[in-house]
């Protein structure tokens, strides 16, 4: 495993961070491909086997079991050489928000939410607390406030953003300048060889202002694992009603896809390991949060950290792309 700091901080991440969506509790009814606690903990046992050091959760996640669970294996390692990362709304925790809506990013929201995830996850402090989508409703201030007072109280070490517009990024950057405030050092956006329109605005920002960047499906829901005429075949397939709201079989995304199996044939690599290499090799990128439910994969996912594809190839992967319509 390789290791990185986060843009210009100096919190140091392994180079691949073990998406936690896949965890949660025996008989969970989140989304039908949720793993068990047994076959959770093997999982994250053997990431920390294989040297990661990033974990990212969210409230969200299974009910708020996702952290649960993380935090059980994770308090029989060492805690100093952990990243644990969660997020603020949407939150959906059933025991805090009987009707399922959003949290939002208000001070009580955000002390609500932050609060109930160090409890979940049995920590004293959280090192990467991101807020998982924008809110409209709450002026900027307040949530940077709120957020720079956890900072304060020491219940957060580090804050990162997720899923925004450029312009509301950039916003928040400047807000926090002008006021003195804990500013957002990450930027967790979706981006992979499918879909690849934060090139236009969020990245370059984000190589400007220093930001780390922790893209989330960066194998775009399974779409660049496997031939896109086997995804309907897999238990996500049959189940994922968002995997066909995001745009990857629009614009060149077929094809993108079918050059992944090209490239994969070529050099003796899964499709898996050629898009996580393509992304892996772009300088505003930190570390992918891979999400995974078995070990097979995870080991696979890990050894891509090794691997580098020719230029002809990532011009080759590339060239079918064409613009598509945003999608979070």
């Amino acid at each position: 495993m390789e290791y990185t700091t986060l843009g210009d901080s100096g919190l140091e991440v392994s180079r691949l961070g073990l998406g936690c969506m896949s965890f949660g509790l025996d008989g969970s009814d989140w989304r039908d491909w949720v793993l068990g606690e047994t076959a959770s903990r093997e999982v994250i046992e053997r990431a920390i086997d294989l040297g990661i050091t990033f974990f990212d959760t969210a409230g969200v996640y299974s009910w708020g079991d996702s952290e649960r669970v993380l935090g059980r294996v994770l308090a029989e390692y060492d805690r100093d050489r952990q990243v644990v990362a969660t997020k603020v709304h949407p939150a959906w925790q059933p025991e805090a928000y009987p009707n399922g809506r959003e949290a939002g990013l208000s001070r009580k929201a955000i002390d609500q939410c932050l609060a109930g995830c160090l409890e979940r996850l049995g920590m004293d402090t959280v090192d990467l607390f991101q807020t998982h989508r924008w809110d409209d409703a709450t002026p900027i201030e307040e949530t940077l406030g709120a957020l720079d007072d956890a900072v304060r109280r020491g219940d957060v070490r580090y804050l990162g953003a997720s899923s925004m517009w450029a312009h509301q990024f950039a916003e928040a950057l400047h807000t926090s300048d002008r006021l003195g405030l804990e500013q957002f050092v990450s930027m967790q956006n979706h981006y992979n060889l499918a879909y690849r329109e934060e090139e236009r605005e969020m990245l370059p920002l984000c190589a400007k202002a220093g930001i780390g960047v922790i893209p989330w499906s960066p194998l775009a829901r399974g779409f660049l694992a496997r031939p896109h005429e086997a995804i309907d075949a897999t238990n996500r397939g049959e189940a994922e009603r968002r995997l066909y709201e995001h745009p990857y079989r629009e614009g060149g995304g077929l094809e993108v896809n079918e050059r992944v199996q090209e490239v994969a044939a070529q050099e003796g690599l899964s499709m898996a390991q050629v898009a996580l290499a393509w992304l892996l090799a772009k300088d505003w990128v930190d570390a992918p949060i891979v999400g995974t439910t078995s070990v097979e994969h995870l080991e696979a996912a890990v050894e891509a950290v090794d691997v580098d594809l020719a230029a002809s190839d990532v011009e080759y992967l590339e060239e079918p792309y064409e613009p598509v319509r945003s999608s979070w």
